[in-house]
């Protein structure tokens, strides 16, 4: 993946041979960055990105953009600014070709007068017409005839050394411009995990603390995976709304708002997605097969209150509190306060399994 940080200089400098071999062409660019299964690629706005695959197999994201954010100031519809292709309102058809009663659309170039274009690029009026796509009708995924040569970096990334560098102390993250921060952190690695329970599963949290973009983006994201009929504790999310994309396996998900009432409650599955505005509670169940989601929530550092388990909102309360407040026996608020010993995630109960 490219990303081009207007303003930032070129490090990666190349040169080749000609088509006769008699020059030697040089080519710069800013870094080309790695990428693998489950990271999390944080970019601002007003950066140009491509993407290659060079792998095995299909290359599959979801991508949050965040119109509210403090730099739109236009207003709160979505815009795309391609450089390069066709793309279409509505997508692309069949081996990219139209599809009848889609609106057309053009990259931004196709708008400007073709000679001022060919004067202030100081190249010909053949390269102005490829450059505006009028008669390229291949959207905007295309297919490169050979393998794209360019210069990048090797698959071990350098941005998993520096934060081993940063763990030892020799590197706070305070240093970093925005040519050199760090875009990636990688979300799917259990020994990533921030919280573990051997019967129930996992969480990963990535914030503004693992990857500091995320202060300047008040963006995060959280990997959920649950085992088989393991519970996500009933939480809600303080200052942050949650939108989540379920990645595999089922469950059922039950949503309610501030007044108590219940507003969603059903079962989910792979490629369903689920928007949990700020202080609504939610709770997980996973099913048989279990569920793994991904949680991107529109704060850097989100805050979380759990309702039940070892850091819930009951053990903080006196007993009697809850006695009186719930007109239950001592032994029966002890049992609310202390039931679930576990964090966060909780392993199935031998009854109900």
């Amino acid at each position: 993946m490219g990303v081009t940080i207007p303003g930032c200089e070129e490090p990666f400098q190349s040169e080749a041979r000609g088509e006769r071999g008699s020059e030697r062409l040089r080519d710069e660019h800013q870094k080309i960055r790695r990428f693998r299964e489950g990271d999390i690629i944080a970019t601002p706005a007003g950066v140009t990105r491509w993407t290659y695959n060079d792998g095995d197999s299909a290359v599959i994201c979801v991508t949050l953009y965040d119109i509210s954010n403090f730099q739109n100031q236009l207003d709160q519809n979505l815009r795309r600014f391609y450089l390069a292709g066709n793309p279409q309102a509505g997508g692309q058809g069949v081996a990219g070709r139209r599809q009848p009663g889609r609106e057309e659309r053009y990259n931004i170039f196709s708008g400007f007068d073709p000679e001022i274009l060919s004067d202030a690029f100081g190249v010909s009026a053949e390269t102005v017409s490829k450059l505006q796509g009028a008669e390229d009708c291949r959207g905007n995924i295309v297919r490169v005839e050979r393998s794209l040569q360019v210069l990048s970096p090797e698959f071990q990334y350098e941005e998993e050394e520096r934060q081993e560098e940063r763990q030892r102390g020799i590197d706070n993250g305070i240093e970093e411009t925005l040519c050199t921060l760090r875009l990636r952190e990688n979300i799917n690695d259990p020994s990533k995990a921030d919280i573990f329970n051997p019967r129930g599963g996992r969480i990963t949290t990535v914030n503004s603390q693992k990857l500091p973009i995320l202060d300047y983006l008040q963006l995060s994201a959280q990997r959920v995976v649950l085992y088989k009929d393991a519970i996500r504790a009933p939480h809600s999310n303080i200052n942050a709304h949650s939108i989540v994309y379920v990645t595999k396996g089922s469950g059922r998900i039950q949503v309610v708002r501030d007044n108590g009432k219940l507003v969603f409650d059903q079962q989910v599955q792979e490629g369903q997605l689920l928007v949990i505005p700020q202080h609504y509670a939610t709770l997980k169940k996973a099913g048989r097969e279990g569920l793994e989601l991904v949680a991107f929530k529109t704060n850097g550092n989100p805050m979380v209150s759990d309702l039940s388990g070892r850091v819930s909102t009951f053990r903080d309360i006196p007993a009697e509190v809850l006695m009186n407040s719930y007109r239950i026996s001592k032994e029966e608020a002890r049992q609310l306060k202390y039931g679930r010993h576990e964090l966060t995630v909780f392993g199935p109960r031998r009854s109900s399994s």
